[in-house]
């Protein structure tokens, strides 16, 4: 152990010759924070993105009962359909919410609108680009003050992207993209401290990121209590369960990207390859939200309009192509094809939201997931129609958010029917005869329960109560 770190300090890594590895809360040493760094006051936010909309076939349509996203019914009283069924066990941690939107970009074509989905801005669909600060970073200019990580933005494709087909969630407060890490090994880095330049060369030449940290390990054993130690080996099986991921998801990071306009079909790609990288990715999440290296936390899973390797994580349930699927709705067994592909996605955020629902909050009350809100959302619906955004509302009981219900706003389109039935996408410049809410309400709401002191976001009108 190196004498010359505080205890402060000592609490939050495992040390080796070069290398320290950021630890979870224990209960042992919960006694030596001050009250502004106790658990109870610590609060969480990820925000996950899907892009290309969601399937919604009419009533009249066989598909409608099952592969429908939205669930049927309303308030307390819903069904899920096989498309948020996944999500089931959580049903009292989760709130489904629909008729929610950004009117500057309500005539916007889908595939030119994730880049407002956290900003609200009016980023438009030609012409002059300017954006907003995101949700995320106004919340991490608050949280990040006290982790070391100030916010952990992802996504598949990584960097930047380009204005309009953005490959990040996050904006600055000047309205700039935040490049997205995409490479897990990368990721997985950050959540070693290196203490000096020879320490990443002794890192990727080790068997394990772990070996040479094993020693402090026994020695931190010695003073914890009969529950930290379970929960010391319960994390280091899991930091070294993710490393094996790590090692595995490198073959979908070496996936070429197509050179010519054609169906770039990789016929390598095993449904292990996309499953794995996206299970990794929630996990990394996950270790670093345990170990507090960070509160904040964005991941978009795909870029618009099936740019990039994302558009290969459908490989995961069979078909060949992402964004295909929201274009062949329409052909045998279309809706179900995309259902299937939402239904994955479900399945995978499930599961990371019962990963911190089945782990303690140390020094709080309940688990990770009832200080945690986790939003997950698309900018478009039917056919990359701008309007009736699909959200879920994960978690955060602690902070006085409100579930088990599907929450249906505005006026005109209680079904979530609207334009569902169109033949192709050209129906997202129709005329829509109904209302909805601005998205940015349920944003304020999200940011006043995460201890956010403001009333307003973007073109925000007011606060969602029922939220």
């Amino acid at each position: 152990m190196n004498p010359n770190f505080s205890s402060i300090d000592r609490r939050k890594f495992l040390r080796g010759t070069g290398v320290a590895l950021a630890l979870p809360w224990f209960e042992s040493f919960t006694r030596f924070v001050n009250a502004a760094e106790r658990t109870t006051d610590r609060k969480r936010l990820a925000c996950f993105y899907m892009p290309d909309g969601i399937p919604v076939p009419r009533q009249d349509d066989p598909a409608f009962k099952d592969w429908s996203w939205f669930p049927h019914g309303r308030g307390k009283d819903f069904t899920f359909t096989k498309c948020l069924e996944p999500l089931e066990s959580l049903r009292d941690d989760v709130t489904v919410l629909g008729g929610l939107s950004h009117p500057s970009v309500r005539s916007i074509h889908g595939h030119s609108n994730a880049d407002q989905f956290l900003t609200g801005a009016p980023t438009g669909g030609h012409g002059e680009y300017k954006n907003s600060i995101s949700l995320d970073q106004m919340f991490a200019a608050q949280a990040g003050e006290h982790t070391r990580i100030s916010s952990l933005v992802l996504s598949t494709d990584g960097g930047t992207g380009t204005p309009r087909g953005a490959q990040t969630m996050s904006f600055n407060r000047k309205g700039r993209a935040i490049p997205a890490e995409h490479k897990p090994k990368r990721i997985f880095d950050m959540l070693f401290v290196k203490s000096d330049d020879d320490a990443a060369r002794r890192l990727a030449v080790s068997k394990s990121a772990l070996d040479d940290l094993m020693a402090d390990a026994q020695s931190l054993k010695k003073t914890l209590s009969k529950h930290d130690q379970k929960t010391l080996a319960e994390y280091l099986q899991s930091v070294r369960d993710t490393e094996v991921k790590v090692e595995k998801a490198k073959r979908w990071m070496d996936i070429p990207l197509p050179t010519v306009d054609v169906d770039h079909l990789k016929l390598d790609v095993t449904p292990e390859d996309p499953r794995n990288y996206l299970q990794t990715m929630f996990e990394l999440i996950y270790l670093a939200f345990k170990t507090d290296s960070t509160r904040v936390a964005t991941y978009q899973f795909g870029r618009e309009n099936g740019v990039g390797v994302s558009d290969y994580l459908a490989r995961a349930v069979g078909f060949n192509l992402t964004h295909q699927l929201t274009h062949k709705t329409k052909e045998p067994g279309g809706w179900e094809n995309f259902g299937t592909y939402c239904r994955f996605l479900s399945e995978e955020y499930g599961r990371f939201a019962s990963r911190l629902k089945a782990t303690p909050e140390v020094g709080g009350d309940g688990n990770m997931l009832d200080n945690t809100v986790l939003l997950f959302g698309s900018a478009s619906s039917a056919f990359h129609l701008s309007r009736n955004y699909p959200l879920i509302l994960v978690g955060g009981k602690n902070m006085g958010f409100k579930h088990g219900q599907f929450l249906k706003y505005g006026q005109g389109n209680e079904k979530n029917q609207a334009d569902a039935g169109a033949s192709s996408d050209k129906n997202w410049r129709s005329e829509m005869n109904y209302e909805e809410l601005p998205l940015s309400n349920l944003f304020v709401t999200m940011l006043q329960k995460l201890g956010v002191e403001t009333d307003s976001f973007a073109d925000s009108t007011g606060t969602l109560a029922e939220v």
